[in-house]
């Protein structure tokens, strides 16, 4: 099997053997790894200064670290950070990609489109909106949807994009930016759409959020994605509950704790990557990864002690 096979595997919890699958959201490392900048990090502005050729030597380098990474660290599926980010530039770095690598790797891209937590400046506008004019909230939240999906059935039809990650984060580590009850008003309705959007035109879809989710997690197991990620243990959610409470229902991915990684001992490590591993495998339906991504600042080398890990003790029986 491909690793593009395995990890759709995993997302439709069918059994495996050998290795389980393992990816990360984003791997910013580039610089450290391969002495190139990451795609992310490349200045927007520039782009409009250059001519096509070279912006086309830009999209064939952020194509060719895309693929390295995934090679280098064994990665199953492929997750591009187009830049600039539109639909055209998308559908040329899945091109650039598939053609080098074939359907080696699973290819998905950010597609969420519901309210996320605020940044500080506009966190109290917000809240007011709520209470002050709900029904236009509401409103702006459809239409978003409605944004997101017109932009799917144009890669749908191009072809080549496996999935969606569904990257607004809602959670604080002491839970939900707004209550359960807000959540089901101004949030559920619009993420079901949207992952039954996507479903429908034939995308798997993976929902990540950070922090405390378990006040909500049943409304998020409710709008049916194929995984869930990043169950994240700074946020006190045990993988060994979610696995028990929700495992025979979607995949699960993560929890590997990135704060460990970039400030705890190698012993904390191991030990994170291990429980991770303990009690998201059992039945299958589980991809390996951190509880958020490999981020700037990070030690490369602490990133390589939890894929020891993973490679020691993350395999199936035969």
């Amino acid at each position: 099997m491909q690793p593009r096979d395995r990890f759709i595997a995993s997302l439709e919890r069918r059994p495996l053997i050998g290795r389980v699958p393992h990816f990360e959201l984003v791997f910013f490392l580039t610089m450290e790894a391969f002495g190139k900048v990451h795609p992310s990090h490349r200045h927007y502005g520039q782009w409009f200064q250059m001519e096509e050729k070279e912006r086309q030597l830009h999209r064939v380098e952020m194509a060719d670290i895309y693929i390295r990474t995934a090679e280098c660290y064994e990665h199953s599926a492929i997750f591009i950070h187009p830049n600039p980010d539109s639909t055209e530039e998308t559908i040329r770095l899945i091109d650039l990609i598939r053609e080098r690598t074939g359907d080696c790797y699973f290819i998905m891209r950010h597609g969420d489109a519901t309210f996320s937590i605020p940044d500080g400046t506009h966190m109290a506008e917000f809240s007011y909106r709520l209470y002050d004019e709900p029904e236009k909230v509401k409103a702006e939240a459809s239409l978003r949807v409605d944004m997101a999906l017109e932009r799917a059935e144009q890669l749908a039809r191009h072809g080549g994009l496996d999935g969606f990650a569904l990257c607004a984060d809602y959670c604080f580590n002491s839970g939900p930016f707004v209550s359960p009850a807000q959540f089901s008003e101004f949030i559920t309705p619009y993420l079901a759409r949207l992952t039954k959007g996507y479903r429908d035109l034939g995308f798997y879809v993976i929902k990540h959020t950070d922090g405390n989710i378990m006040p909500i997690i049943d409304q998020l197991i409710e709008t049916r994605p194929h995984a869930l990620h990043s169950l994240d243990p700074q946020g006190g959610v045990d993988i060994a509950e979610v696995k028990r409470r929700y495992g025979d229902q979607l995949c699960l991915i993560g929890n590997v704790n990135c704060g460990l990684l970039d400030t705890g001992a190698d012993e904390e490590v191991i030990a994170s990557a291990q429980y991770a591993l303990k009690h998201g495998m059992p039945g299958g339906g589980y991809i390996f990864s951190t509880s958020n991504c490999i981020y700037t600042g990070m030690r490369l080398a602490r990133y390589e002690l939890m894929l020891d890990v993973w490679r020691r003790e993350g395999n199936y029986a035969e």
